[in-house]
């Protein structure tokens, strides 16, 4: 059997990279195999590539959403050296620094990407892709009907989302959708990254924040501000929170948004993963008051 380092030499091999001496895996990723690559008389390269299935167009949409976050929102990513159905070559880079000084450094970059990238619709021009399952981006000029039917109602017909949540926890959830309006503010669309947890902030080779995995769409800003904020962010990530909320004006009730926001990732993470790393618990607590009416 081809182990996960030779299937990567394999696939760039067929994309035509012909220089590469040795792979060596990379960890951090859940969803795909990925290594880095060293080259003769070039710099070694980040791969990713799906061992189990086609990729049909995640990489090319992957890809698409680097530019989007470089070119639109001035955020920095990794450079995109080849992308088709098969894999993704990117420029190598490094991990972020353990500093609240580059926190604080990311917080201004995520405050400039949102509130330079106002868009008067919520979706993009395509689907794409979070992990392994479509993320659906159908135009609306309803924030709170497109977040409903597209980021939280769409999983329900998963199977392991299925198996995970019961009669309850799925009215419960409807419910939740339909007081949408009552329960988050009403707030423009923007640029977001769609996959913003800590692993997806690394830096470039001069220090700087740098985004990786995208999963872009013009919503709500605090899509991402969830996803850091439940993700287990370290202890001197502190000061990101502080300054982003200043930058953009938040108000002081965000934190109590989070659990809501943030049900859109945990459903994504039960329909794909069979450790959901407590993604159902935290569904369902979020759910709880929501399972009888009121």
């Amino acid at each position: 059997m081809t182990g996960p380092t030779t299937f990567l030499q394999e696939c760039l091999l067929r994309a035509g990279m012909r220089d590469v001496v040795t792979v060596e895996p990379a960890t951090g990723g859940l969803a795909s195999l990925a290594g880095i690559a060293t080259r003769h008389d070039a710099p070694p390269v980040f791969v990713k590539a799906f061992a189990d299935a086609p990729a049909d167009d995640v990489f090319l949409a992957e890809a698409e959403g680097l530019a989007a976050l470089r070119k639109l929102g001035g955020v920095a990513t990794p450079e995109v050296i080849l992308a088709d159905r098969e894999l993704i070559v990117l420029s190598v880079l490094r991990p972020r620094p353990r500093s609240e000084a580059f926190w604080e450094r990311f917080a201004h970059a995520l405050a400039r990407l949102h509130t330079s990238t106002t868009h008067p619709r919520f979706g993009w021009h395509r689907d794409n892709w979070l992990g392994r399952r479509r993320q659906v981006n159908t135009w609306d000029d309803d924030g709170f009907a497109f977040f409903a039917r597209h980021r939280l109602l769409r999983w329900l017909g998963e199977p392991r989302v299925e198996a995970a949540l019961d009669a309850g926890d799925r009215a419960a959830l409807e419910r939740l959708c339909d007081r949408l309006p009552d329960l988050l503010p009403d707030r423009p669309a923007c640029l977001t990254h769609g996959d913003l947890w800590a692993q997806n902030v690394l830096a470039t080779p001069d220090g700087q924040p740098a985004l990786i995995d995208p999963a872009v769409s013009y919503t709500w800003a605090e899509v991402d501000l969830a996803h850091v904020w439940s993700t287990s962010p370290p202890s001197e990530a502190q000061r990101f929170f502080e300054v982003y909320a200043e930058l953009t004006c938040l108000d002081r009730d965000w934190r109590a948004r989070m659990p809501i926001i943030q049900l859109r990732q945990h459903l994504a993470v039960l329909a794909q993963f069979d450790d959901d790393w407590g993604a159902g618990d935290q569904v369902r607590a979020t759910l709880a008051p929501f399972r009888t009416r009121t």
